[in-house]
């Protein structure tokens, strides 16, 4: 296999595992799907771990916020943590989830 073709299959994957893409060939679907909830519960156990004054903030609706979000917006292969985590922040703010802060708070949220 090239190595152009190995870049073109695992870009396949990536797609399925963190955007909810097809299943590229050769691969389980439903395996598929249980892997990528393993991998958005991790990306949610990273960012609490990041930010945990987010966790403090929501309490017991971290979890559930978090996977709706994701459901929404999965994260890109390429894309930071700290990126990630700042647009979670603006939907958790867009959808009434956590009160618009002051400026400072923001900043401090958003630091990365």
């Amino acid at each position: 296999m090239s190595r152009a073709e190995l870049a073109r299959r695992q870009a396949e994957l990536l797609q399925a595992l963190l955007a909810d893409g097809p299943p590229p060939a050769g691969f389980d679907p439903a395996r598929l799907k249980v892997e990528a909830a393993v991998l958005r519960r991790k990306h949610g156990r990273v960012l609490a771990y990041q930010r945990p004054e987010l966790t403090e903030a929501l309490g017991e609706r971290y979890e559930p916020l978090f996977a709706r979000f994701t459901a929404e917006r999965p994260k890109k292969a390429a894309e930071r943590s700290g990126a990630y985590a700042d647009e979670f922040v603006t939907w958790l703010i867009e959808g009434g989830h956590l009160p618009k802060p002051r400026r400072r708070l923001v900043d401090r949220l958003r630091r990365r």
